[in-house]
């Protein structure tokens, strides 16, 4: 058996067990040099070997240039492993957040990824078709791994505190989430593991708490202007959280999921999601139709009219929206297509007592299925409800025979409403999403733009939806309370109040991917400064590697630069090696090339700042860059 131990030095000591006196051998040098510098060759980056792939928008898929640039590999159908140069950007992003979440004066806690199913079921959020990961131990106990921690964060609280003289209470935590996604998508955007930032804030009273929530929106604006991308922040709707108030953090980009709307006029940005179907044409003009058909309620005339069907959840009501295909437009002198907004159409509904299944794909043939089976059973009964769009004329009969003989079902007895109204309301209602140039619901003046965009944040007024049910309550004076206080009870007397909470929360993972598509262009990625795994590459030539150390020990030891440089030593040409550095998408390249062979000049690149080329001297270089580096 031989031994070989390997020293920095190079040289390896090889012992062989027998009498024979200890010969030293020299080994092979090892590739690593110990002297302090950032160095490519002493750092794990596998680049190179895989094919480039051109998406149908002529650029490259972020996910691509993120697996070929060296950050990430997938494991699994969502599930994906960060390199080196991955882990260095998610550690700039959670550096970033942890600083704007001390400027809140917020605790840092690591909440543990496995949660009760019983506390989530005493919650309300666990169902059949809860996407969470579940699973018992050998006990039998039965647990999930935790999405989000809302249960969990609460029942902690509840449990430490006593009184509100110990609120505000602000906690977050950056740590790994897990969802059962059924379709992962979209690589970091959607996936099954990934990384979250979440704020839980906890006050004694509706006033503190709206205090706290625009305290943490606005350092998420100075976040997010940190990172110098073209973000929204969109009003929003709560959804399964819950809660009075929320806002998302928007970038856009076309892997979006989302459409975001803006006007040009004021300050009204909001997320598609909460699109009502309330029509915004004035109540006169609103009127139903005749017997047969009747005028529309005004505004633009339709050129055609599209049907759109939905089916309730359970299977017994089909919704038919009644819309305009085609509209003509102000500023347009072609008609502009229009699509029905599933978001209106569900509010409409459940305005109206009907719960819709919009993940069905062929609405018709379920309802026409279930009509049959409970037709041969005798019982149940089926319904038709019609919601005609305010642009579309009005039928005051029910139009179901056409309908009912198409299915081969004449003799079926079906119960028919139809709504032109919004219900409880004189509104008429409108089923279409919003398109580029409609005008503003809000100022009437601007006009409405649609940003596919990628949700990077949320923050959520949660109010008592948690704290109530799981009993995170203190006792407050009642003059502390927003309510009246009562005219025979002393200001002096508690009451046991449940805490006012909110929940504010950052993807991590994904924001790693959307930055990288947003800002990434035809030579590779193109990072800001705020996360880039280095703000600057040193590239040199052969031959030149000892002046790259002067160059990388310039930028490091100024105290005015301080900037964080990585030496690309690795043994390949000086083309192959700046065509990795914009793959990578470092913010500063300096070559050690050609300029400093003829004229003791160094190249300075910079993509980020209208491709920047310029020569600059070693004496000069450390304030050029820094110079750089403040605008970035």
């Amino acid at each position: 058996m031989v031994f070989a131990l390997c020293s920095g030095s190079g040289r390896s000591v090889v012992s062989r067990p027998c009498s024979r006196p200890l010969r030293l051998q020299i080994a092979q040098r090892c590739g690593f040099k110990t002297d302090g510098r950032s160095r490519t060759s002493g750092f794990w980056i596998p680049t190179g070997g895989i094919s480039k792939k051109i998406a149908d928008g002529g650029k490259e898929d972020a996910n691509a240039l993120l697996v070929r640039g060296g950050f990430l590999r997938q494991a699994y159908s969502g599930v994906f492993h960060l390199l080196p140069l991955g882990l260095r950007v998610q550690d700039k992003f959670e550096r970033l957040i942890d600083k704007h979440m001390r400027s809140l004066g917020a605790s840092k806690v690591a909440l543990s990824s496995i949660s009760s199913q019983e506390l989530w079921e005493k919650s309300g959020r666990l169902t059949e078709d809860s996407e969470v990961f579940r699973f018992t131990d050998r006990k039998e106990s039965r647990f999930l791994l935790a999405p989000t921690h809302e249960e969990e964060i609460t029942t902690l609280v509840a449990s430490l505190t006593k009184s509100y003289k110990d609120l505000p209470l602000r906690l977050y935590q950056i740590t790994r989430k897990y969802r059962d996604e059924p379709r992962p998508r979209q690589g970091l955007l959607r996936g099954r593991e990934f990384v979250m930032k979440d704020l839980y804030t906890f006050d004694y009273n509706v006033e503190e708490a709206l205090k706290t929530y625009h305290a943490v929106k606005g350092a998420y604006v100075q976040l997010f202007k940190e990172l110098k991308i073209p973000f929204l922040v969109a009003a929003a709707h709560s959804g399964s959280m819950g809660g009075s108030m929320s806002h998302e953090f928007h970038l856009e980009s076309s892997k979006g999921e989302d459409n975001v709307i803006s006007c040009s006029h004021c300050d009204h940005v909001y997320n598609g999601e909460l699109e009502n179907g309330v029509s915004n044409a004035p109540d006169s003009q609103a009127s139903l139709a005749s017997e047969s058909f009747g005028a529309t309620s005004g505004g633009p005339p339709a050129i055609s009219n599209g049907l759109w069907m939905a089916i309730s959840s359970d299977r017994k009501t089909l919704v038919r929206g009644w819309y305009p295909e085609f509209l003509m437009q102000e500023g347009n002198e072609e008609p502009v297509r229009r699509r029905v907004s599933s978001h209106a159409v569900k509010s409409i509904a459940q305005a109206a007592g009907v719960d819709l299944d919009l993940s069905i794909e062929k609405p018709l043939e379920l309802w026409v299925a279930k009509l049959k089976v409970d037709k041969s059973c005798g019982s149940g009964s089926a319904r038709v409800l019609d919601l005609y769009d305010s642009h579309v004329r009005v039928y005051k009969r029910p139009p179901l025979s056409d309908l009912m003989n198409e299915l081969d079902l004449p003799t079926v007895e079906v119960e028919y409403s139809m709504l032109d109204r919004f219900p409880g309301t004189n509104h008429g209602l409108s089923l279409l999403q919003v398109h580029d140039g409609d005008k503003c619901q809000k100022c009437a003046q601007g006009s409405l733009k649609v940003h596919t965009s990628v949700e990077l944040g949320h923050t959520f007024h949660l109010g008592t939806r948690y704290s109530e049910v799981l009993e995170a309550s203190v006792p407050v004076n009642r003059s502390l309370l927003d309510a009246p206080e009562s005219s025979s009870t002393s200001s002096s007397e508690s009451q046991i109040v449940p805490m006012q909470m909110g929940c504010h929360g950052i993807g991590v993972s994904r924001l790693i991917s959307a930055v990288a598509d947003n800002l990434a262009d035809s030579r590779g990625l193109n990072w800001p400064r705020a996360v880039a795994p280095y703000e600057v590459a040193v590239v040199p030539g052969e031959g030149l590697e000892e002046v790259a150390e002067k160059v990388y020990d310039s930028l490091t030891t100024d105290p005015t630069t301080s900037a964080d440089v990585i030496l690309d030593d690795r043994t390949k040409s000086i083309g192959w090696k700046l065509g990795d550095a914009d793959l990578i998408g470092y913010p500063v390249i300096i070559v050690v090339g050609k300029g400093w062979k003829k004229q003791q000049v160094l190249e300075v690149q910079c993509r980020r700042l209208d491709n920047l080329r310029e020569d600059v001297s070693l004496e000069q270089l450390p304030t050029f860059v820094k110079s750089l580096l403040d605008r970035l």
